[in-house]
């Protein structure tokens, strides 16, 4: 498996452990993250990387039971410092269940990938 699929998958579980259980270090989780991070949600309101950083500290152990699966991971791009990929996440918690179609773009950082723009789309 590729590098950017690892920490797609990775970042996931680490999502996962932290607003499911409460479980991690939120710095772990926040530092995968670059300093110029962008994302568009599925509410459709940009979100930049004092958001995602409130957004994280603010919600350890938020939604209880949380389960994040991710599937059909594919590589849109590469190229020597970075890769866009494109992948399903469905979120399941005892009340719902929401599918997403989402696109990362990567950039490596002292040669480790980091999450640079997140876009996501809802699957009806």
């Amino acid at each position: 498996m590729n590098r950017w699929f690892t920490e797609v998958l990775d970042a996931h579980v680490a999502i996962e452990r932290w607003l499911g259980q409460g479980e991690g270090d939120v710095e772990s989780l926040l530092s995968r993250f670059s300093a110029d991070y962008s994302m568009i949600p599925l509410s459709g309101a940009p979100l930049d990387a004092a958001a995602l950083r409130a957004f994280f500290s603010a919600a350890g152990g938020s939604r209880p039971g949380l389960a994040i699966e991710v599937d059909s991971l594919s590589l849109v791009a590469e190229w020597p410092t970075g890769a866009v990929v494109g992948y399903r996440e469905t979120q399941t918690t005892t009340q719902e269940t929401t599918v997403r179609w989402s696109t990362v773009v990567f950039e490596l950082h002292e040669g480790a990938p980091r999450w640079r723009h997140l876009h996501e789309t809802r699957q009806a």
